[in-house]
């Protein structure tokens, strides 16, 4: 799948792809950067760092992601966006003392899961995967190399958009965060509990 990558709120601080694939992608977040839309606290952040794109149709997206997460909130992981209103990020989050799988689903306000990882390391890479079938998204991730697992399945626009990676720290000073095995090829298939 031929793609053209573009940062939104390019970081200061970053390295790497050449080819411009976020592949061997390696970046610092800057402070006071997240994408949030309103619900709990009532206010709207659309300043997070994200490298994607185009993608139309079904699709997976995969990558690997590894980070020095260290302040709350510290988070990183894949990016989907139609546009600043609907969107889906998913990936490693830092709360409560240690890692969390995160997804928001942004339709108009945002809505937050988190699954603990309280066996997971900040030294565990995670693999996160996001496949869209028509109107639905589904969201996997794997430690290490652990089976995959079901984390989210949501309603969500089947229009173009753009895919890739994503990184922010709401509240901490910044941290650093690396991506590798990034991927977007043809949607897995359907059957939800098929092993792959």
């Amino acid at each position: 799948m031929a793609a053209q990558f573009s940062w939104l709120n390019e970081p200061k601080s970053w390295s790497g792809p050449e080819s411009g694939n976020p592949d061997a992608l390696k970046l610092r977040t800057e402070p006071d950067t997240d994408f949030w839309r309103e619900t709990f606290y009532g206010f709207i952040r659309d300043s997070g760092h994200a490298y994607t794109c185009p993608v139309t149709g079904d699709f997976t997206a995969e990558a690997t992601v590894l980070g020095a997460y260290a302040d709350l909130y510290d988070q990183a992981g894949l990016f989907l966006r139609v546009d600043e209103q609907h969107w889906i990020k998913a990936g490693i989050e830092y709360t409560d003392g240690m890692m969390h799988f995160s997804v928001v689903v942004t339709r108009g306000v945002s809505d937050w899961s988190v699954i603990p990882l309280p066996s997971a390391r900040p030294t565990d890479p995670v693999r996160v995967r996001l496949t869209r079938h028509d109107d639905a998204v589904r969201v996997q991730y794997a430690v290490g190399d652990m089976a995959w697992q079901m984390a989210r399945l949501c309603p969500f626009p089947a229009t173009e958009a753009r895919i890739g990676v994503m990184a922010c720290s709401p509240q901490g000073p910044g941290f650093d965060v690396s991506f590798s095995g990034f991927a977007v090829g043809e949607a897995i298939p359907r059957e939800l509990h098929a092993a792959d």
